[in-house]
C-alpha cells in the first residue's frame, strides 16, 4: 500500500510546481522592454519549474519515502527561492522603482501561493498529512482570499465594454470578501469554533460559493479561449484561475473527510 505522505507530496509538487511556472510566466509577459534582467530571472524560474516537473515523473506512488522527502526538500527550496523574487518584484513595485503590467495585488498574490506551498512541503516531511481543526480555518483563509482576489483580477483584466461579465466579477469579489471576514471571524473564536458541525456547515457554505465562481471561471476561460470576449486574459490565466478554484474544491473535500475521522 502506498505511504500517504508520499502520495500528497507528488500530488502537491504535481499542481503547484505547474503554478509556480505559470506565475513566472505571467510575470515575464508583464514586465516592460527595458526590465530585461527581471524578464531573464522569470525565465530561469521557468526552467527551474520545468525540472522539476521533468524529476517529478520518475517518481511513483510506490516510491521509497526518504527519496520523496529528499525531493520535498529540494522543491522547498525552489519554492522559497520563487516567493523571493516575487517579494523583490513587489517591493521594486511599490517603491516606484519599476512600473510593469503586473498589478501590486498579484504580485503580492502570487508571492502568498509560494509561501503556502513550500509551508505544505514542510508540513509534509513533518509527517503531517491531516490538518487539524485550526488548520482547517486558516487555508480556508487563505484560499477564499485567493478566491476574491481572481474575482478583481477578472473585473479589471475584462475590457470595460463587457459589462455583463464585469459585474459578475465585481459580486464574486464582494461575495468571497464576506466569505473571508466570516472565516477570519471564526479563526478568531478558536478553540470555541472548532466543533465539528460549525466546521462542517462553514466548509458547505464555502464549498457553495467556489462552486459557482469555478463555474463563471470556465465559461470565461472557454469564452476567452474562443475569442467571444474582449479583455487582456491570457487564455492560460483564464484556465489557471479555473484550475486553482478546481483545487480549492478538492481541498475542501480533504477538509471533510479529516473531520469525519476525528
Amino acid at each position: 500500500m502506498a505511504n500517504p505522505i508520499v502520495a500528497r507530496s507528488l500530488n502537491e509538487i504535481q499542481f503547484w510546481s505547474r503554478i509556480m511556472k505559470e506565475h513566472a510566466l505571467f510575470l515575464s509577459l508583464g514586465f516592460t522592454y527595458d526590465q530585461k534582467n527581471l524578464v531573464l530571472e522569470a525565465q530561469h524560474f521557468i526552467q527551474v519549474f520545468e525540472r522539476v516537473e521533468e524529476k517529478l515523473s520518475r517518481f511513483s506512488i510506490n516510491s521509497d519515502i526518504q527519496l520523496v522527502k529528499a525531493f520535498n526538500t529540494e522543491v522547498y527550496q525552489h519554492a522559497v527561492d520563487i516567493w523571493a523574487f516575487k517579494r523583490k518584484v513587489l517591493g521594486l513595485t511599490l517603491r516606484c522603482e519599476i512600473t510593469s503590467n503586473n498589478y501590486p495585488l498579484l504580485v503580492d498574490h502570487i508571492s502568498r501561493e509560494a509561501a503556502y506551498f513550500a509551508n505544505r512541503l514542510k508540513e509534509l516531511n513533518q509527517g503531517i498529512l491531516a490538518p487539524k481543526p485550526e488548520a482547517i480555518i486558516k487555508e480556508n483563509v487563505f484560499f477564499l482570499k485567493i478566491m476574491a482576489d481572481h474575482a478583481k483580477f477578472i473585473g479589471h483584466l475584462l475590457d470595460p465594454s463587457e459589462r455583463k461579465l464585469v459585474d459578475q466579477a465585481r459580486e464574486f469579489s464582494h461575495d468571497f470578501d464576506q466569505l473571508l471576514f466570516q472565516a477570519m471571524d471564526l479563526d478568531s473564536m478558536r478553540p470555541q469554533s472548532e466543533t465539528k458541525p460549525i466546521l462542517s456547515q462553514f466548509l458547505d457554505q464555502n464549498r457553495v460559493s467556489v462552486t459557482s465562481l469555478r463555474d463563471f471561471k470556465k465559461t470565461a476561460r472557454d469564452l476567452i479561449e474562443a475569442c467571444r470576449i474582449k479583455s487582456n486574459i491570457h487564455p492560460l490565466l483564464a484556465d489557471h484561475t479555473f484550475r486553482e478554484a478546481e483545487r480549492f474544491l478538492e481541498i475542501i473535500d480533504l477538509y471533510e473527510v479529516s473531520l469525519n475521522k476525528n
